[in-house]
C-alpha cells in the first residue's frame, strides 16, 4: 500500500492567488415580518372606524337630533309652565332689578299680582263648575231630544206615518254609533302613532331653536359665519364678554335678558341695536372688548362698531352683514352726473357712504380741514375729491402745494392760482411763501370795509408733514419747519386757523402717520373738520380726531391697513352725525386720475381761465404790465378786484400791498385804462395786449435808432 491519497471528488476551485484575495460578506436574508396579533389589528380597525370623519358626522347627527327632541320637550314644558304660572313675570321682575330699573320691576310685580288674582278667580269658579256642567248637560240633552221629537212630529204630519215621529231621534242615535265605531277603529293606530307624532313635534321645536350643543350642530351653523343677528345672540355675546357684573346680571335675568335691548333695526349693510347695560356695568368695559364682542357675534372686529348714544349707560352696536364691508361702494356722483355743480356756501360735497349705506355729504363752508392716516390708505384721493367738487363752484380760488410731487394734483393746472409740486426743501420754501401770501390776503380782507364779501380761497397742502419736518432756514435763520414760534410754515398755518374763517380763507391739510413732531398739537386742533383713515395706535387716533371723538367710540386705529382703503372716521359739524355720537365712519368714493381730470375740465369750462403759477418768484425786478397780462390769462375781461388778487398770488412782495389806485396808475400810463362793464370795473385783455405790443414796438424802434 503506499502513502498516496486518492481524492474521489475533483477539486474545481481555481488556485488561490495570494496577491489578490477577495473577501465575501454573506448577508443573511431578512427575517419574515412578525405576525401582528389579531387583537392589535382589531383595535386599529376599531380606532380608524371610530375616528373616521363619516363616523364623527353620523355621531354628531345622532346627538343633534336626539338633543333636538329632548330640549324641544324642555322648551314646550317651560312654555306650558310659564303659561300656567307667574314664573314669566318673576323672571322679568328679576331682570329689571338686575338692570337697576326699579320702576319697571314694580310694574312687573303689579302685573304678577293681577295674574294671581285672575288665576284665583278661575280656580274658585272650578268649585262650582261640576254642578253647572251637569245642569248644562241635562238641559242640553233634554232640549236636543225635544227638538228631535218635534222635528219627527212635523215629519209624521207631512208623511201621515206615525213611525216618522222617532225617525230623527233614530238617525241621531245611528250617527253617534257610527262615530263610536270610527273611534274604535282609529283609536288603536292613534295610540301607536301618537307618541311618534308628539316626539316629531318636540323635535321640530328643538330644531327651530337649534337646541343642541354647539359641537353637534352642522358645520355651517357651528362656524356661525354670516349668522343673522337676533336678540338671543346679542345677549349671549354680551354674557360671554368677560365682564363679571354683566355676566351675573344676565344670568339673573334668564330669558328676559333681551329686555336690555332696543329694537334691532336694519341699518345699511348691517343692523343697529341699543343696549342698556345693567347697573354696575360701564360703557367703557364694553368698548374695550370690541374684538371679543365681534367674535362672540361671529363677526370680524372691523364689522362691529360701538358708539355711545345720548341715553345713559347705553351702547349702540352696529353689526355689519358678514363680508359686506369688503364690497366696494358705487362711483361718485361727480363722475356719473356731468351736470353737477357746487355751492360753497349752501352745498355739501358728495364724499361717500356711511355704514348704513346712506349718502355721506360734507359741508365745506368756512371750515378748516385736516385729513391724516397711514401711507397708501387713500388720503390724497379723499382730499382731492373734496377739492374736485368745490372746483365746480367758479367763485372758489385755490392755492395748492403737493409736497409729494408725483402728479396727484396735476389736473388742477389751469384751475389753481398756484400749484407747487415736489418734495424738496425748495418746494417747502415755496409752499411756505404761498401760505404766507394767503396770510397777507387774509389781513387785507380783514381790513376791508365792514360788509365786504370775499370769494373763498382754499389753501391746500398735501403731505404737510414734509413742511413741518423741513430743516431749511431763511437768511434770518428762521426755520421753515418745526413747531416753534419762529417756524414760518407753522406760524402761517396758525394765523389762517385763527382768523381766516371769517373772511373765507381756509386751510386744508393732508398728512401721514401723525406725531407731535410732524403734526403739532395747535395745528391739528385748529381744524374744524378732522378725518382719519387707518392708523397704527390709539394715541395717533387721539392726535387725529381728538380725545372727545375717541372716548365716544371713534377708532381709526382699528381700521385694517390696506383692506379699508378710503374708509375714514370723521369728526365734524359739517356732516350729519347721529345724535349722541361724536364721530361717523365714512367709506369714500374712489375717483381715479382720469375721472379727476374730466371733472377739472368741466370746472375750467365754468371759469374765464386761470394762469397757474408753478413757483413763487422772489427777489427780481417785476414788469407790472407783463404781469397783468399774464394773470388775465384767456379771459377777455377780468374784474379789477380779481386782477389784484391774482397779482398778489403771483408775487406777494411786489403786489401784496397794491390797491385799485396802483393798478389804475400802471394801466393808465400804458393806455389800457380800466373801464366799466355790466356795472363793475374790469381790465380788458385786448387793451393790455395792445399796450404791450405798442411798448415793445417803441422799444425796438428806439434800439434801431
Amino acid at each position: 500500500m503506499g502513502d498516496n491519497v486518492v481524492h474521489l471528488h475533483k477539486n474545481t476551485d481555481p488556485p488561490a492567488d495570494t496577491a489578490s484575495v477577495t473577501t465575501l460578506t454573506v448577508v443573511p436574508a431578512p427575517a419574515p415580518p412578525a405576525t401582528v396579533p389579531l387583537w392589535v389589528r382589531s383595535g386599529r380597525a376599531i380606532k380608524t372606524a371610530a375616528t373616521h370623519e363619516n363616523t364623527k358626522t353620523a355621531a354628531r347627527a345622532a346627538a343633534r337630533h336626539g338633543m333636538y327632541a329632548f330640549n324641544g320637550g324642555r322648551i314646550v314644558a317651560r312654555r306650558t309652565w310659564d303659561g300656567r304660572t307667574g314664573s314669566r313675570y318673576e323672571r322679568y321682575m328679576r331682570a329689571a332689578e338686575a338692570a337697576g330699573n326699579m320702576e319697571l320691576a314694580a310694574e312687573w310685580e303689579e302685573r304678577l299680582q293681577r295674574f294671581r288674582d285672575a288665576r284665583h278667580r278661575r280656580r274658585m269658579d272650578l268649585l262650582h263648575s261640576p254642578m253647572d256642567a251637569a245642569k248644562a248637560v241635562g238641559v242640553g240633552a233634554g232640549m236636543s231630544v225635544g227638538l228631535l221629537v218635534a222635528l219627527g212630529i212635523v215629519m209624521a204630519l207631512n208623511t201621515k206615518q206615525v213611525g216618522d215621529v222617532i225617525t230623527p231621534l233614530s238617525a241621531t242615535i245611528e250617527f253617534i254609533g257610527t262615530l263610536m265605531r270610527i273611534v274604535q277603529i282609529v283609536w288603536g293606530p292613534a295610540i301607536t302613532i301618537g307618541p311618534f307624532l308628539a316626539l316629531l313635534a318636540l323635535w321640530a321645536v328643538g330644531r327651530k331653536q337649534q337646541a343642541a350643543p354647539n359641537w353637534a350642530l352642522p358645520a355651517n351653523v357651528r362656524n356661525g359665519e354670516g349668522e343673522p343677528i337676533t336678540p338671543s345672540i346679542v345677549v349671549k355675546a354680551l354674557r360671554d364678554l368677560g365682564v363679571p357684573a354683566l355676566r351675573n346680571a344676565i344670568k339673573e335675568m334668564g330669558d328676559a335678558g333681551a329686555s336690555m335691548l332696543g329694537p334691532i333695526r336694519i341699518a345699511g349693510c348691517g343692523v343697529e341695536v341699543d343696549v342698556t347695560l345693567p347697573s354696575g356695568v360701564s360703557t367703557i368695559e364694553v368698548q374695550n372688548r370690541r374684538r371679543k364682542l365681534a367674535e362672540n357675534l361671529t363677526r370680524h372686529e372691523h364689522e362691529v362698531f360701538i358708539t355711545i348714544p345720548q341715553a345713559a349707560r347705553t351702547v349702540r352696536l352696529w353689526i355689519a352683514d358678514s363680508g359686506a364691508l369688503d364690497d366696494p361702494i358705487g362711483p361718485s356722483p361727480l363722475v356719473t352726473d356731468e351736470t353737477m355743480t357746487a355751492d360753497y356756501t349752501k352745498g355739501k360735497a358728495p364724499w361717500g357712504q356711511d355704514l348704513r349705506g346712506d349718502a355721506a355729504a360734507l359741508s365745506l363752508y368756512q371750515r378748516h380741514l385736516l385729513i391724516t392716516g397711514l401711507s397708501n390708505q387713500g388720503k390724497t384721493v379723499a382730499l382731492r375729491s373734496l377739492a374736485l367738487w368745490l372746483s365746480l363752484d367758479k367763485s372758489v380760488q385755490f392755492l395748492m402745494g403737493d409736497l409729494k410731487g408725483v402728479g396727484d394734483w396735476a389736473m388742477f393746472d389751469g384751475l389753481a392760482s398756484t400749484l407747487i409740486q415736489g418734495p424738496t426743501d425748495e418746494h417747502v420754501i415755496q409752499v411756505t411763501e404761498m401760505v404766507e401770501g394767503a396770510v397777507d390776503e387774509m389781513n387785507r380782507r380783514i381790513q376791508a370795509p365792514p360788509g365786504t364779501t370775499f370769494p373763498p380761497l382754499i389753501v391746500l397742502v398735501d403731505e404737510a408733514q414734509v413742511a413741518f419736518m423741513c430743516p431749511a432756514k431763511d437768511e434770518d435763520k428762521r426755520p421753515y419747519g418745526g413747531a416753534k414760534a419762529n417756524s414760518r410754515y407753522f406760524m402761517a398755518v396758525r394765523k389762517i386757523h385763527n382768523q381766516g374763517r371769517a373772511v373765507n380763507v381756509l386751510m386744508w391739510q393732508g398728512t401721514q402717520d401723525p406725531t407731535n413732531e410732524n403734526l403739532p398739537k395747535l395745528v391739528r386742533e385748529g381744524a374744524h373738520t378732522r378725518a382719519s383713515l387707518a392708523l397704527g395706535t390709539e394715541s395717533q387716533a387721539r392726535m387725529a380726531l381728538g380725545d372727545k371723538a375717541v372716548d365716544g367710540g371713534a377708532a381709526p386705529n382699528l381700521l385694517r391697513p390696506g383692506l379699508d382703503q378710503g374708509t375714514l372716521v370723521l369728526a365734524s359739524s359739517g356732516i350729519d352725525i347721529p345724535a349722541g355720537q361724536s364721530s361717523i365712519t365714512v367709506r369714500t368714493h374712489y375717483i381715479d386720475d382720469d375721472a379727476a381730470e374730466a371733472i377739472t375740465d368741466r370746472a375750467k369750462a365754468l371759469r374765464d381761465g386761470v394762469t397757474t403759477l408753478h413757483a413763487i418768484e422772489r427777489g427780481e425786478e417785476r414788469d407790472p404790465l407783463a404781469d397783468i397780462a399774464s394773470v388775465l390769462g384767456e379771459s377777455s375781461r377780468v374784474r379789477t378786484k380779481d386782477v389784484l388778487t391774482r397779482l398778489a398770488n403771483l408775487n406777494q412782495d411786489a403786489y401784496g400791498s397794491w390797491s385799485f389806485i396802483d393798478l389804475k396808475r400802471v394801466l393808465d400810463d400804458a393806455g389800457a385804462e380800466p373801464h366799466k362793464s355790466d356795472g363793475v370795473m374790469v381790465v380788458s385783455r385786448d387793451r393790455v395786449a395792445r399796450a404791450l405790443a405798442n411798448r415793445d414796438g417803441d422799444g425796438s424802434a428806439s434800439a434801431a435808432e
